[in-house]
């Protein structure tokens, strides 16, 4: 597959008091066929990440056409799971309402922050959501004892399927602590509470290999599909060869997948907004289109930009 960049959608200017930088973590919601609804974490003067919106023209996103001027969640209470950052994860359209998974994050003192995954509801169309608890629906556990993140979700039969991050270690490389995290999966019958198991979907491929996140999946002509971001553990923030890149897998069941980070067709650029690091993609189609929203330097502080599939190449 090839996905051709079409250029920064959105980046931060200290648009307001809660939103100072980064714009990280895309995802996606269709108003209508003229409208496309982003959502995105930023970030205050004091480093907390809040989620608000853009919307853009769907058929040209470099055409913003409103800028929200709040957050659509406030953080949560002291001593919540999410008393430090509300970041954007995955957002599901069921039954009319809209669910909306994110991640909440607290400041750490052994390690430099503890996360765990929310889920808030919206019942008029994305105008307003609310908390279905002030609890996380997943936390860290006897399966994952350090901590879960980031996840995508689908609905299938009624049946809620979540692949997630999930923490393995955390390490001191250089002098700091680092995260270790790959990629499971787990069910739901309710989209609150989920059965884990323990099953790893994507792997580290190599003990270089350190932080597997962000994962997005959908499901197309029977095959699972997956686009995550992928990291090593050294000198990650700094050199781009060690930065995170989007990798890509397939999967006939949605549990044992196969990694062809070699066909995701699209790598950083040779210079610019995303010429250090490409990560945390998130796909959706549009008039027939595949469109891929992803974040570039210093993991959304550069801002999101967007691409689009050549479809005149392989078909993925």
């Amino acid at each position: 597959m090839k996905w051709v960049k079409k250029g920064l959608i959105f980046k931060t200017e200290n648009n307001f008091e809660w939103m100072r930088t980064h714009a990280q973590v895309p995802i996606a919601d269709k108003i209508d066929e003229e409208r496309l609804r982003i959502y995105f974490g930023t970030r205050d003067s004091q480093n907390r990440t809040l989620t608000t919106f853009i919307e853009v023209e769907a058929n040209n996103p470099q055409n913003i056409l409103y800028i929200h001027d709040k957050p659509i969640l406030s953080l949560g209470r002291l001593g919540c799971f999410d008393d430090s950052g509300v970041m954007p994860s995955d957002i599901v359209n069921y039954n009319s309402k809209k669910y909306f998974y994110y991640l909440g994050w607290n400041v750490g003192s052994t390690v430099r922050y503890r996360v765990a995954n929310g889920l808030a509801i919206s019942e008029d169309n994305g105008n307003t959501f609310k908390r279905v608890s002030e609890g996380p629906i997943m936390d860290r556990s006897i399966l994952d004892p350090i901590a879960v993140s980031t996840q995508s979700v689908l609905v299938e039969k009624g049946i809620w399927k979540t692949w997630y991050m999930s923490y393995v270690k955390w390490e001191i490389v250089n002098g700091i602590p680092e995260p270790f995290y790959h990629i499971k999966y787990a069910e739901s019958k309710d989209e609150i509470n989920w059965d884990r198991k323990g099953i790893v979907c994507i792997d580290f491929k190599s003990n270089k290999e350190a932080g597997i996140s962000r994962p997005f999946v959908l499901k197309e002509k029977g095959v699972y599909k997956m686009w995550y971001s992928y990291r090593t553990a050294v000198n990650y923030r700094s050199d781009k060869s060690e930065s995170y890149k989007i990798g890509y897998a397939e999967s006939i069941d949605g549990i044992k997948w196969i990694r062809k980070d070699d066909e995701v067709g699209i790598d950083v650029s040779e210079k610019g907004w995303d010429s250090e690091m490409i990560a945390y993609a998130y796909i959706y189609e549009h008039k027939g289109k595949k469109y891929m929203l992803y974040n570039g330097n210093g993991f959304g502080k550069s801002g999101f930009g967007y691409a689009i599939l050549d479809e005149t190449k392989k078909v993925f």
